[in-house]
């Protein structure tokens, strides 16, 4: 899932920490969950200090050592000297010869000794030698380090000029085709998903079929004659407008007026104070980390969960409402997809990450009444950080999922890669479908204004009727025509047969068309035959909402994220409405919040290490160790994917009714 942090070296920043995990990864985070856990910290300071102090105790031996050679030397001579000095007096016989004795073994104690100090004084040779060879090691080292450090910010800053003298280039087709709407943070590098693959030029991976706008005038006095036309003849469209016509653009607004809240909520928060931190001071060690494990200040956070920010997937809910009544398949995964893209629409600006969840962290969002649905998240694990979701609607439908965050800091970009299944099931249909979310990648980590990229595919299928959806997140790129953020897909039935053409971009609005007929074009530069769709005109599914007024300095939330952290009676003392180190940096008090973070840290620590404790003494009695047990989900296997999953068990909703909480755990 997409993480988001704000600015950086001397404006306020936000990206990537432990809260565990990115405490949050990100791109994640990480976009993380970088953050709260604190579980390492980095390396090169204690590495440092245990060489430092090695090294110190190494040479202090030395020099007791030295000086035991000396002291043996002096009085190893001394008693020679004394015992020759007892054989020349004149003593009795019997003294004579006990004297000799002695004499005999100290000689043989001072060969011994001098073979030990011959020993000693190599050893300390070498033991010298090699220590000021390991001190200028890591001299050495350090400089590399230093010099490293040096070159690459330097890098960073080039590219950076690059990048805005590519953009002011005349001709420069970074500039043209922009949507309306779109943002200038959004231009930078490509898309990076791992360290080898860079995208440059879209053209080199054009999309597989061509959309031509059909006349529908035409098609209805040939329609019986199409070949390849989906479901009938194209006069269907007209009968499906009922549907379709409501998430069109011009009444979008007035269809949405009965799904608002009755209940009066906040519009704002506390404005965003003003802190400058330097970012790059703190994540130029964690390069190659897990987000998870960087242990960063609440400077990086938004004052949300992750799972507040799995549970903002739901602000466009109506949409899974409308499908509900469609009676077409294919078209119910239109709407479906529609769905599937608008979830990124809050990351566009959110480049702060999210506070990683406690272990046992819920969060309850109750608008049954309001909006029909009511969903719930638990942190079910923390290494990795995982989050399980169930949402239900008396309107018709039930989605789930459990969501894992794996995050990578690349240097100059975060990847965050959400691991993990997303369910969705329509009551009256019985359809099931299925997919997975894209790659988020934040960019401008080191120098330049950070932006988020979605990049990857989305393979949504029902399970029941055995349609798909094949989504593209296109990344940016310098040299594509293309709109920024573009989406492109195609709706196909069990047999393979495309019906519908879904297009649009994941931060404003996703259309579809319905295909009349296709046929094959002529094969592209790299050979391949490209399909050409003739569709009637495009529909509007799904159109992002405006932000609220002032949300720059509000973290660019949503109108429904400004209230996902307002103060609720009756929740669960595992809320994370309760977290205080979040309230308190939602009230603005930063300091007073990174204490607090480290204090519930510490906490967690402290109980993972209990709970290592009684693991290892189950082992050694021979006893099983269940480990940690999730309160409302329980792990059984997902009898679609196959995965061992988390699922909710029940009992959380009986359980508010009741304020019975007894069973939750101390986290705060």
């Amino acid at each position: 899932m997409p993480h988001s942090a704000s600015s950086c070296r001397g404006m306020p920043v936000r990206w990537a920490s432990r809260d565990s995990g990115l405490d949050s990864v990100p791109l994640p985070s990480a976009l993380a969950h970088p953050d709260d856990s604190g579980d390492e910290e980095p390396a090169s300071q204690s590495d440092k200090s245990e060489l430092h102090s090695t090294l110190k105790t190494l040479s202090s031996k030395v020099e007791d050592l030295s000086t035991c050679n000396d002291l043996i030397a002096k009085h190893g001579t001394a008693l020679q000297r004394s015992l020759s000095e007892l054989e020349n007096l004149k003593l009795p016989a019997e003294s004579g010869e006990k004297i000799k004795a002695v004499n005999e073994r100290a000689t043989l104690f001072r060969i011994t000794s001098n073979a030990m100090i011959n020993a000693c004084r190599d050893f300390l040779d070498l033991a010298e030698t090699h220590s000021r060879k390991w001190q200028r090691a890591l001299q050495y080292e350090r400089e590399q380090r230093i010099r490293l450090e040096e070159t690459l910010e330097q890098l960073a800053k080039q590219h950076n000029s690059l990048e805005r003298a590519c953009r002011g280039a005349p001709g420069s087709t970074g500039s043209t085709g922009t949507a309306k709407g779109s943002v200038q943070s959004a231009k930078g590098e490509a898309s990076d998903e791992d360290e080898e693959t860079e995208y440059f030029d879209a053209m080199e991976d054009a999309p597989a079929f061509i959309t031509v706008t059909a006349d529908p005038k035409h098609h209805r006095r040939s329609g019986s004659n199409l070949s390849g036309a989906s479901e009938g003849h194209p006069e269907d469209w007209n009968l499906e407008d009922s549907v379709f016509e409501s998430s069109n653009q011009s009444s979008y607004n007035e269809s949405c007026k009965d799904l608002l809240p009755k209940k009066r909520r906040r519009s704002r928060i506390p404005d965003k104070p003003n802190y400058s931190l330097n970012l790059w001071s703190i994540m130029k060690n964690c390069i190659g980390k897990e987000l998870s494990k960087i242990p960063m200040p609440v400077n990086f956070n938004e004052p949300l969960s992750m799972l507040q920010r799995l549970t903002e997937d739901l602000e466009y809910h109506e949409l899974l409402d409308k499908a509900v009544k469609c009676e077409s398949s294919t078209e119910q995964m239109c709407f479906v997809a529609a769905f599937s893209v608008s979830s990124y629409s809050t990351t566009v600006h959110r480049t702060a990450k999210p506070f990683n969840p406690l272990l046992g962290e819920t969060y309850e969002l109750d608008r049954l009444e309001e909006l029909g649905f009511r969903s719930l998240c638990e942190q079910v694990s923390h290494h990795p950080p995982a989050a399980a979701h169930h949402v239900s609607s008396k309107r018709g439908w039930t989605l789930w999922q459990e969501i894992t965050i794996a995050s990578k800091f690349r240097g100059k970009y975060l990847s965050i890669m959400p691991l993990g299944a997303i369910h969705l099931e329509f009551h009256s249909s019985g359809n099931h479908y299925v997919w997975r979310k894209v790659t988020s990648t934040v960019h401008n980590i080191i120098v330049g204004k950070l932006w988020i990229d979605q990049s990857g595919e989305i393979e949504i299928v029902n399970h029941k009727s055995k349609d798909k959806c094949q989504l593209k997140f296109t990344p940016y790129s310098y040299f594509s025509r293309d709109v920024p953020r573009k989406v492109t897909g195609v709706v196909s039935d069990a047999d393979g047969k495309a019906h519908y053409v879904m297009s649009g971009t994941w931060d404003e609005k996703m259309e579809c068309s319905k295909i009349v007929q296709s046929s094959h074009g002529s094969a592209g530069s790299e050979g391949k035959q490209k399909t050409v769709y003739q569709t009637l005109s495009p529909k509007v599914l799904w159109k992002k909402y405006p932000l609220p007024e002032n949300a720059e300095n509000m973290y660019y939330f949503s109108s429904l994220a400004l209230t996902l952290n307002e103060p609720e009676e009756r929740v669960a003392p595992t809320d994370s409405r309760l977290r205080p180190d979040q309230r308190l940096m939602e009230s603005g008090r930063w300091d007073e919040a990174n204490v607090e973070k480290q204090r519930l840290e510490e906490k967690q620590r402290a109980v993972r290490r209990r709970r290592e404790a009684e693991a290892v003494e189950a082992l050694e009695e021979g006893k099983d160790y269940e480990g940690y047990i999730p309160l409302w989900f329980e792990r059984k296997v997902d009898p679609i994917t196959g995965e061992l999953i988390c699922a909710y068990k029940g009992g959380y909703w009986e359980a508010k009714d009741k304020q019975d909480w007894s069973s939750c755990p101390d986290i705060f």
